[in-house]
């Protein structure tokens, strides 16, 4: 990576709305670390990509240690951003389906592997140097869906350990080994046009009760593109003097 005093590690870079932020970064001079089962092209010299299983939660921790940590604690380093986009939906039905090994996978994805990246920056930013963390929340997180509870409870958790996080950032002692200038923040997206929609739209309302909403989304036009949410995102990342915690919706001020 050429030399940069921003570093964002971006999760679920392959498409959708992780897709989108790194774009922008990168059109905004951040040197971007990427991570996705699957390599989005990117062509650029300051993107890096890191292809990872984010549900094999050891393989996770190994590669970031060994290949990001560098990167993001390198000296010259003066802000570092996380975005924790990358999520499953994992099986669209009704509780009495549940499958525990699939169950494993999503919250392994959408909450362990989020939670062990919060830690990884908080321990690895400079100490003179800012940290601003994102997780992607949902709409799921906030109300129950019939048929997406994997996702949902998932996103709850996701949406929790936000505020924790926070909560640790600013006790004692960890507020002594870390940068005082973090900033966390919850973001729900609202419908986005992405794989996961087009996955729940095309599940049978037979065994998916929800597929009839998820199908008029499409229908009556209610999606919005990848980058909306990610001029907000990124605008997170760059902003001075937040809050420490915090939770928005897309368009909110």
């Amino acid at each position: 990576m050429p030399k940069s005093e921003r570093i964002a590690i971006v999760t679920g870079t392959s498409s959708g709305i992780g897709l989108a932020v790194a774009k922008l970064l990168l059109e905004h001079g951040w040197n971007v670390l990427g991570v996705a089962r699957h390599d989005p092209g990117l062509d650029h010299g300051s993107y890096t990509h890191l292809t990872l299983d984010l549900s094999d939660v050891r393989a996770v921790a190994s590669a970031f240690e060994r290949e990001a940590a560098p990167l993001v604690s390198a000296g010259g380093t003066r802000r570092v951003g996380l975005v924790n986009n990358a999520a499953v939906v994992g099986r669209l039905g009704t509780v009495d389906g549940t499958d525990p090994g699939e169950a494993l996978g999503v919250y392994a994805v959408n909450v362990v592997a989020p939670i062990w990246l919060m830690g990884f920056v908080a321990r690895h930013t400079p100490p003179d140097g800012a940290l601003r963390i994102l997780n992607v929340s949902s709409g799921a997180a906030e109300r129950a869906i019939p048929g997406i509870g994997e996702y949902g409870g998932s996103k709850a958790a996701l949406r929790l350990a936000t505020f924790a996080a926070a909560a640790d950032f600013g006790s004692e002692p960890l507020r002594r080994r870390m940068t005082s200038d973090v900033a966390v923040l919850s973001y729900s997206p609202g419908t986005v046009d992405t794989p996961m929609q087009v996955q729940a739209r095309s599940a049978s309302a037979d065994t998916f009760p929800a597929a009839p909403m998820f199908k008029g989304f499409h229908e009556n036009g209610q999606l919005v593109p990848a980058e909306a949410p990610a001029e907000e995102i990124v605008e997170f990342l760059e902003s001075d003097d937040p809050p420490r915690v915090a939770e928005r919706r897309l368009g909110d001020s």
